[in-house]
């Protein structure tokens, strides 16, 4: 059975229609013969990934930003079979990508799905209360959030003030950097209640709380640089309660992975964390791969080896 590929037209704005052909056209010189289906809205990658996946297909390579990407991952995780998953990044943040170091250019990234190796990655599993109100699990590759980073995603779904710019890695990077900069404007810490593995619940002032599988999120900022995919735990990164001027002053860390050293942030190795919003009946939204499915309360934990991921060799 040939290669699949999921396409997520919508995806980058929706430049990812307009440059399917010459994007086709790299796959078949760079990468060899393929199918093909197009998404025709939100969550349709995750039946139809679950479906080819439960038919036999060996590989499915998504092809959209990183909600399309977690989509087609989820799909292949409910379909129970072992089916290898690729990505060919079309979107606005491009994450995961820098997680597992595939290159920019399309055919380099086709050459990189032909000649790459297989490899098995954990997945963060979190259960939550859905936008509908109903219990929810989903799968994540990259991490989940709460706090600054769900406020930021909002405000970038819903921005087109960057359109003008000519390259879609570019205005994806500046979109969530200008979001981010007029969320931090506006900015006050949450509190939440987190207890870590078997340890105590404790209150948490946080100015964002990351659980993350992945190294990268809001469209290139290292959250969590020591995350490693295949060692069983998620990093928890918490930014805590930080003055605006201090994020402004110190934002060049988020991408060189050195805020760390600041002594508001604290990261932990976990395998399983549950998180309760204070009060009880706050509303606060958590973001999984950069989509906003829900709010708390929620419990992470990670599955170990769940995945089969075409990474680069190197």
């Amino acid at each position: 059975m040939l290669p699949l590929v999921i396409v997520n037209p919508k995806s980058a704005g929706g430049s990812t229609r307009e440059k399917w052909t010459a994007i086709a056209s790299d796959l078949r010189a760079h990468f060899g013969a393929f199918r093909v289906v197009f998404t025709k809205g939100p969550g349709d990658a995750i039946g139809l990934a679950r479906s080819h996946a439960e038919e036999g297909a060996g590989l499915i390579i998504a092809c959209g930003g990183d909600g399309t990407i977690n989509e087609v991952a989820n799909g292949i995780l409910l379909s129970g079979k072992d089916c290898e998953l690729g990505i060919f990044p079309s979107g606005t943040g491009g994450d995961f990508r820098r997680t597992i170091g595939l290159p920019t250019e399309p055919r380099e990234i086709a050459r990189a799905l032909r000649e790459g190796e297989t490899r098995k990655i954990d997945v963060g599993r979190v259960s939550f209360i859905d936008n509908n109100g109903e219990p929810a699990e989903r799968y994540f590759l990259n991490e989940s959030s709460i706090g600054l980073a769900p406020s930021i995603i909002e405000r970038v779904k819903g921005s087109s003030s960057l359109d003008w710019l000519p390259l879609d890695t570019v205005r994806g990077r500046a979109s969530f950097a200008l979001s981010t900069l007029q969320e931090v404007v506006g900015l006050a810490s949450i509190a939440v209640r987190v207890k870590i593995d078997d340890g105590d619940e404790k209150r948490l002032q946080t100015v964002n709380l990351c659980i993350a599988n992945a190294r990268y999120f809001g469209g290139g900022m290292m959250i969590a640089p020591d995350a490693k995919l295949a060692d069983g735990l998620l990093d928890v990164v918490n930014v805590g309660d930080i003055n605006t001027a201090k994020i402004i002053l110190n934002a060049y860390t988020l991408y060189m992975g050195s805020h760390l050293e600041l002594p508001e942030v604290k990261s932990k190795l976990a395998r399983r964390i549950e998180v309760l919003p204070e009060p009880h009946d706050a509303l606060t939204l958590i973001s999984i791969d950069g989509e906003l499915p829900g709010r708390l309360p929620a419990t992470f934990e990670v599955v170990p080896s769940a995945l089969a991921l075409r990474v680069p060799r190197h």
